[in-house]
């Protein structure tokens, strides 16, 4: 299980550069804006302080493709090229919008009749064991994490497209070489990390690629060794970001995207304390009105 295989396409599926007018049409979007110092609101508290004006640099549109969770649907993504100058300032608002990271792209989903997509995280502050996530918590307890920089790595790689082959053999990502990993781990223009879960035998048994925000950590891409399959290394890595971000004083664990028609999905409703994005802002995703 990654964080959400939606924050990664693969290469051959990556936006064209910014104005390819075959792959996208420009719009804008209405200026964002951030506080003058960072702030650590309370988990479900508005941000205060003073707010800057940010201008973005330009919105982009993709054409329509295949949906890759929903059958007999079609995908479209609004896209911002956070390569241009001034655009990664503003991209930790972009993810309280909904917004995840690829390479060194922003986007969300805005497809034509469907909002499926629902941008969810974990507010800290409310986030409690379940009996189930408990039993990972224990059953991993011999695990080492270290952060470190983006950098890949060929043991990484090694397991990541072991991870690939046994969960998801038929997508494009199974086929990646060592280059395309580390364009997927390297090109990025945010603070961005591989945190490495290792065993009392300094064997590799897990990563996760995430970013840092001004209030929290955004969980882009997670893999694990298929052969520990039991351990359920995917909810683990959850587990240990809500723990980093309560270490660190961070209201939240932005998780990506869930569907409540896809099984790929399903696992993001194991936690407590999750949020999702409704027309009104954040609010809480209780677990009766997700089916949990």
């Amino acid at each position: 299980m990654g964080f959400g295989p939606e924050s990664n396409a693969s290469p051959r599926e990556r936006p064209q550069p910014a104005g390819d007018p075959q792959a996208f049409s420009a719009t804008t979007l209405p200026p964002l804006s951030r506080p003058a110092a960072r702030t650590t609101p309370a988990a479900g508290a508005s941000r205060t302080g003073e707010r800057l004006a940010l201008p973005l640099p330009q919105l982009f549109i993709t054409a329509p493709i295949p949906c890759p969770y929903l059958p007999d649907r079609a995908e479209t993504k609004l896209v911002v090229d956070l390569s241009l100058k001034g655009a990664p300032l503003i991209y930790d608002d972009l993810s309280r919008r909904g917004f995840r990271r690829s390479h060194s792209f922003a986007y969300r989903p805005a497809c034509r009749g469907c909002t499926s997509c629902v941008p969810v995280r974990i507010a800290v502050s409310r986030f409690s064991h379940s009996r189930s996530t408990r039993r990972i918590a224990n059953l991993n307890h011999d695990l080492s994490a270290r952060v470190t920089a983006s950098r890949a790595t060929i043991e990484q790689f090694r397991l990541f497209i072991a991870y690939q082959r046994r969960r998801h053999g038929d997508s494009e990502m199974a086929a990646m070489n060592f280059a395309d990993y580390r364009a997927m781990v390297e090109e990025t223009p945010l603070e961005s990390h591989i945190v490495e879960f290792r065993d009392a035998s300094q064997s590799l048994a897990a990563a996760a690629l995430i970013d840092r925000l001004d209030d929290g950590l955004s969980a882009v891409y997670s893999f694990y060794d298929p052969r520990r399959e039991k351990q359920s290394l995917g909810i683990w890595s959850i587990l240990w970001l809500v723990e980093e971000c309560r270490r660190r004083a961070d209201p939240y664990v932005y998780l990506g995207y869930w569907i409540a028609e896809s099984a790929k999905m399903a696992y993001k409703s194991r936690f407590s304390g999750l949020e999702r994005l409704a027309p009104g802002g954040w609010t809480r995703f209780d677990a009766a009105e997700r089916g949990f």
